[in-house]
């Protein structure tokens, strides 16, 4: 049986390397349209959770993972001599940047390793990790052919982008859009059948994995850019004194022409504050500067301290200084109602203050406790009595589940909402 043929009868066995944000959920909706999958990770720790049918990701069906490792449709291991007998391999690992917002490519080049000590005849191989344009041609493509084995002819390969928006109560891997490129019409012809198996929403063929590559890093550049702009407008408003807020409500209004975007502590999540800048890296070896992307990014990274300053005079109005102040953070994830501190811009805010010798608390509904930068950092609860020390709370994520901002309006000197999630409906609240 050809792999076309094991495609279409969902008899393919496939991998999926990665068993994090992106490729848990990919794992889950393959398993469920009636393949059998078989998850790849380095962390042991996330391989026994799997096969013991423990959900770790937000966007995860507790239920429904559980249910498909017990018919033994899913099953995770460490063994990467496995591969061997995956009929589809999809790559799903971290693309982070180094502190000079460098590509790290060293997952997907491991990965890539991987599969060639075990690639044979008629597999396929989708790179699902954002990268910037021309890796899979790149950097994949001559791992995978050092083996001998032709592309197109002896096996094929793809760029598939993955969509995920962690949280999203509308839009899950099931119901997004796939886009597919492949090296050849053959390889974009069996990625395409692949995911059209899959998942419900259809997918859109382009005409190669660079197109495909382009495709993810534009979705986010276009949103860095954006978001870039109302942080800049947002400044201007407030020396102003016009309510930012509600002057995206108002634009939004309008039906053509116009989309509503939001300003806050900064960006943080697995793409908006990344993605652009593999391009970025990838421009200037056509001597090209992406001045407008690496201003917005500046701008961007700039928030977490124009937050800061705001607050300091916020705090100066009230004859205090940041300097052994009392502050608490509610909410450190990087948007509201999930777990994922990735990039989270209230780890910076917290950051600097504490540089600025400030007292800083925490309360999260969604974390517990976490690591940043060496220390560690464990919620407080929110009692009267231990409110009533605090100078100042500042709120970073916009959760709007787990946590009584009413209640403690009443209990603090004042909320500073980055977030909007107040909208400023007590007297004690100031807007970003």
């Amino acid at each position: 049986m050809s792999l076309y043929e094991k495609i279409l009868s969902k008899s393919a066995v496939i991998g999926v390397i990665g068993m994090g944000y992106v490729g848990l959920p990919l794992a889950v909706e393959k398993a469920r349209a009636g393949y059998k999958v078989i998850g790849f990770d380095i962390q042991q720790k996330r391989v026994d959770m799997i096969n013991r049918g423990e959900n770790y990701i937000g966007d995860v069906d507790d239920n429904e993972l559980k249910q498909l490792v017990s018919e033994e449709k899913l099953r995770a291991t460490t063994d990467f001599d496995e591969l061997k007998t995956c009929d589809v391999i999809s790559i799903c690992v971290p693309t982070p940047l180094d502190k000079f917002k460098q590509p790290d490519l060293s997952y997907i080049i491991n990965s890539a390793n991987e599969i060639k000590k075990r690639l044979r005849k008629g597999q396929l191989v989708v790179l699902e990790s954002t990268t910037y344009p021309g890796t899979t041609d790149e950097v994949v493509l001559p791992i995978l052919e050092e083996t001998g084995l032709k592309v197109g002819k002896d096996f094929y390969l793809a760029f598939s982008p993955e969509r995920v928006d962690p949280g999203n109560p509308r839009y899950k891997t099931r119901n997004t859009p796939k886009v597919v490129g492949g090296m050849t019409p053959e390889c974009t012809k069996h990625a395409v059948a692949l995911y059209e198996s899959v998942l419900e929403a259809g997918v859109f063929p382009v005409s190669s994995p660079k197109a495909a590559e382009m495709t993810k890093i534009l979705e986010n550049t276009f949103r860095l850019v954006n978001i870039a702009l109302v942080q800049e407008m947002t400044k201007v408003a407030n020396k102003m004194g016009i309510n930012i807020w509600e002057v995206i409500d108002a634009a939004a209004t309008k039906p053509f022409g116009y989309m509503p975007f939001y300003p806050g502590p900064g960006i943080g999540g697995h793409c908006i504050p990344i993605d652009p800048f593999y391009l970025v890296y990838k421009a200037k070896e056509y001597d090209l500067h992406m001045m407008l992307v690496e201003q917005a990014g500046e701008i961007s990274d700039g928030m977490p301290y124009y937050v800061v300053d705001r607050l300091s005079d916020i705090l100066n109005e009230r004859k205090k200084c940041l300097n052994g102040t009392n502050i608490l953070i509610l909410g450190v994830t990087y948007k509201g109602n999930i777990d994922d501190l990735r990039e989270s811009p209230a780890l910076k805010v917290i950051e600097i203050l504490e540089k600025k010798k400030a007292n800083v608390f925490y309360y999260d509904p969604f974390v517990p406790e976490f690591t940043h930068n060496g220390k560690h950092y464990k919620r407080v609860d929110l009692t009267e009595e231990f409110l009533r020390t605090i100078d100042g709370a500042v709120i970073t994520s916009g959760h709007t589940i787990g946590i009584d901002y009413e209640y403690i309006a009443k209990n603090v000197p004042f909320i500073f909402d980055t977030k909007n999630v107040t909208k400023g409906k007590y007297e004690n609240v100031i807007l970003l």
